[in-house]
């Protein structure tokens, strides 16, 4: 089959690398430099040259493949996607675009088009662990904890990013939704800060983010829903003070006669701060709680744990492994033909089908990416 992977970063070029196990695979990326790195890695991968906010150049790029998955930067998502199913492509999706993907259903449909979005490991495995246990049980209950931290914790923000600090950003300034008894809840990113035990690791911080995203929509009838992502303690602190201060605005402001926002000003200072060097050591740890009444009429709590690293001898990140191998996961499923339906269909509404959720768990069981499932009676 033929692949054509959008974006070149630490993660596109994981997942470019995973698919050429078994197709042919071309990278498209604007900076020739990260399309460099892969041909140094695997010289069978073609590269392009592409900007996607070109909508001519990016439909005449998508015409001669099978399946496209696109690894954007996340305000380039919905716009690269709608392009993508407006083209008749089938597609997995990892953008952390802003916009509800769902909205692109209908087109999808019209178009014959199967597009899986969301599709990494948070939101993604998440989504996916839900859905299924969802299927199998009346769940009241779900919660995700997750994090991608640096083996070694430097000062001041004890953190660095496996992709554009603009999405992590997004993270810490994109209210946060979340469902309790059955009441939809909003409030600002980072708040609900608390202390969380994390095996292997000690004491973490959690704090509010919008992970929930497309199952508040999908998972309306669970009346207790929360995704929070976690740092080292002491992170969410440095960060309020920047967003406080103003560096995360969006408006640009006067300096020496040139107009700069502040938050792309902030986005260059911590890309240095947060770039993992090469073979920088780091790791993805996510903990995934579902709680319900099971098929006998008891009580139970399921929970999966992931502590992964980083992988020497590929050197590929851990947040590259977790979220790109869950991306390629879904695009052979689909190559596979275990899911054939036409529209958009987030990670949950995938796995509500054993076969879909055995396929993918085990695909990155291989891939040394494990889920450790725990489950309790009430």
């Amino acid at each position: 089959m033929e692949i054509l992977v959008l974006g070149a970063g630490m993660v596109g070029s994981a997942m470019a690398l995973d698919m050429a196990t078994k197709h042919n695979v071309t990278s498209a990326d604007l900076n020739s430099k990260s399309l460099e790195k892969i041909t140094d890695k695997n010289n069978l991968i073609q590269i392009q040259q592409l900007d996607v906010t070109s909508k001519v150049d990016l439909i005449k790029a998508l015409q001669p493949f099978d399946l496209i998955i696109s690894a954007v930067p996340g305000f380039l998502g919905y716009e690269t996607l709608k392009t993508i199913i407006e083209s008749g492509k089938n597609v997995v999706d990892i953008s952390f675009f802003p916009e509800d993907g769902l909205q692109l259903n209908d087109l999808a449909r019209k178009r014959g088009v199967t597009a899986i979005i969301d599709c990494g490991v948070a939101p993604g495995m998440d989504n996916l662990i839900l859905g299924y246990h969802d299927s199998q049980m009346k769940v009241t209950d779900f919660e995700c904890l997750v994090g991608g931290l640096p083996k070694v914790k430097k000062w001041p923000f004890c953190y660095k990013a496996p992709f554009s600090p603009v999405d992590v950003i997004e993270e810490y300034t994109r209210p946060a939704r979340y469902v309790e008894n059955s009441n939809l809840i909003i409030k600002p990113a980072l708040t609900d800060c608390e202390y969380v035990e994390i095996e292997n690791l000690g004491t973490l911080e959690s704090f509010n983010s919008d992970g929930l995203r497309s199952i508040i929509q999908t998972m309306k009838h669970i009346p207790n829903m929360k995704e929070k992502t976690l740092r080292y303690p002491g992170h969410v602190e440095y960060i309020k003070v920047l967003k406080e201060s103003g560096f995360f605005d969006k408006n640009p402001v006067d300096v020496n006669g040139m107009k700069v926002s502040a938050l792309d000003f902030t986005s260059q200072v911590l890309f240095k701060e947060w770039e993992l060097e090469d073979g920088e050591l780091e790791m993805t740890v996510m903990r995934v709680k579902v709680t319900g009444v099971n098929s006998f009429g008891t009580k139970e709590e399921v929970t999966y744990n992931l502590y992964d690293e980083f992988d020497i001898e590929s050197g590929i990140s851990s947040m590259s492994r977790t979220t790109g191998y869950t991306a390629t996961a879904a695009a052979n499923m689909l190559l596979d033909g275990l899911f054939q339906e036409d529209g958009v269909f987030p990670p949950e509404l995938v796995g509500r089908r054993e076969v879909c959720f055995n396929y993918i768990m085990k695909y990155l069981n291989d891939r040394g990416v494990v889920y450790r499932k725990e489950s309790v009676l009430k």
